[in-house]
């Protein structure tokens, strides 16, 4: 497909005859859009992106200057095959950053939508990164990992390949994640470790008094108590019963890395 008559490509930009440019998007000064790319209405590539084969993209996406969107793999054992980097809809990906397509031949990279990507970081191979994420400047995310919808990643974190990182959790700056992180908890630490709660996301998120007070008794059960991890789950299983509980549960029972026991002091006010 042709770049549409209705996109706007600056002079000095390269695009390749076989990439498909959506209606409304400008491309910048000395923007290079590689072949089998695909790039959705209404977007913006400031000057010096660069958009490698395979990427597709949906409508309405932010692209700052610098960013390197679908290169190969930070794998030796890559080979040159096909795989791709799919993006959705209204993301934000803002300067020298750089997005990496799939390992195996024929895998995905997957960003869904209205995530706001920050500077100078790095989302490695094979990840998936849901919606409505924050991932804020120097965040290094290695290969396979998971994070959830509506997440916060504070800036300079290192998360280990194959951890998850759940729903609505938030971590703080400079930590190192290396086990997975249940949802809608608040993390921090070089040693992570559990601080509490995250009201302020789900307050934003539009979550109950009755339902946020479940969660936190779901983390004082969790890291609050002498209790093991099968008798915490157990408890939460039968006597809490709102959905943020179960989902705390099912994420807990699916991880294969395990998840962070270490619990430190709580970091917000008390309702």
């Amino acid at each position: 497909m042709p770049v549409d008559p209705g996109a706007s490509i600056a002079p000095t930009a390269r695009i390749d005859p076989g990439a498909s440019i959506g209606p409304g998007t400008r491309i910048g000064e000395f923007c290079v859009v590689e072949s089998d790319v695909v790039i959705g209405a209404n977007c913006l590539l400031e000057p010096y992106v660069c958009v490698k084969r395979w990427t597709a993209m949906g409508d309405g996406n932010e692209v700052s200057a610098g960013t390197v969107l679908g290169t190969d793999p930070l794998d030796k054992n890559f080979k040159g095959h096909r795989s791709y980097l799919r993006i959705g809809n209204g993301n934000k990906i803002r300067e020298h950053y750089t997005i990496s397509r799939g390992t195996a031949e024929e895998s995905e990279t997957v960003l869904g939508d209205g995530n706001y990507i920050m500077t100078s970081g790095h989302i490695a191979h094979n990840c998936i990164i849901g919606s409505n994420v924050v991932i804020a400047s120097c965040a290094l995310i290695a290969g396979h990992v998971e994070i959830g919808d509506q997440a916060f990643v504070s800036g300079g974190i290192g998360v280990h390949q194959f951890s998850k990182i759940g729903r609505l959790a938030m971590v703080g700056g400079m930590s190192r994640i290396n086990k997975d992180l249940p949802p809608f908890f608040t993390y921090m630490g070089y040693k992570v470790e559990a601080r509490g709660v995250n009201r302020v996301g789900l307050k934003r998120a539009g979550f109950s008094r009755e339902e946020i007070g479940e969660i936190k008794e779901a983390f004082r059960l969790l890291y609050r108590t002498d209790l093991s991890l099968e008798d915490a789950l157990k408890t939460i299983s039968e006597t809490l019963h709102s959905n943020a509980a179960t989902e705390i549960v099912r994420f807990i029972r699916a991880s294969k890395r395990g998840i962070v026991r270490r619990s430190g002091g709580e970091d917000e006010d008390e309702d």
